[in-house]
């Protein structure tokens, strides 16, 4: 039996994507089952192994993982992302909070009925540059070092920079006037494990595609 994370999803980003990019950061290498119809669901929903019945669901150590956010943290501090004590580990909690506020913006993005996609990206870009971006702009100039918390790559460096490219996809320009995140683009995308995340032919998903909509909203019944 293969002592692999095994990642149970939809073969597309959604909440299973933050997940992805922290084992790729570690260098740990996961296999995926992913849903292809709403029967794929359900016979996962049978079986168990799904304790609140939602996915994404990830077995790791013996474990079937579900809730994002504690799969997240189990990842980060198993390996080594999550801070050398309570204190960073609180900033660094901090600031994945907010980014996944503001993944959750980009996420639903292509679920937006046409009329009312203008106004979400409006609204994107809005909370991008006046609320979240300020933020960890600041925290770069203030402390001067190369990642956000401990001198360290951490979780919140991971899922900053996934974010970062997630809204250079729905606004190539929106980093403009953030040089400090400009540079921090551009260093966490070359640590070598990231470095090669991002390259073709990895595990990365690429955006949701109107074409996939469907198969998507079928998958986890939600057709209006």
């Amino acid at each position: 039996m293969s002592g692999k994370p095994k990642l149970h999803y939809f073969n597309g980003r959604g909440r299973m994507e933050s997940i992805r990019w922290l084992l790729a950061a570690a260098g740990v290498e996961f296999e995926e089952c992913f849903l292809e119809t709403r029967d794929d669901l359900l016979k996962l929903l049978k079986s168990g192994a799904l304790l609140f019945q939602q996915v994404p669901m990830v077995e790791i150590d013996g474990i079937k993982m579900v809730q994002t956010r504690a799969i997240g943290n189990y990842i980060a501090a198993k390996y080594n992302l999550y801070g050398k004590d309570l204190k960073e580990r609180a900033l660094i909690d901090m600031y994945v909070e907010a980014i996944i506020d503001l993944d959750e913006l980009l996420m639903s993005h292509p679920f937006q009925p046409a009329d009312k996609k203008e106004q979400h990206l409006a609204n994107i870009v809005d909370k991008a540059t006046n609320r979240h971006f300020p933020v960890y702009e600041k925290v770069l100039k203030d402390h001067g070092q190369d990642f956000l918390v401990g001198n360290q790559l951490s979780r919140a460096d991971v899922q900053l920079l996934e974010a970062l490219l997630m809204a250079e996809e729905c606004k190539p320009d929106i980093l403009a006037r953030f040089p400090l995140l400009q540079s921090f683009k551009a260093r966490i995308s070359n640590v070598p494990t990231i470095k090669k995340f991002l390259q073709p032919g990895s595990q990365r998903k690429p955006p949701l595609q109107e074409k996939d909509l469907p198969k998507v909203l079928k998958i986890f019944n939600l057709n209006q």
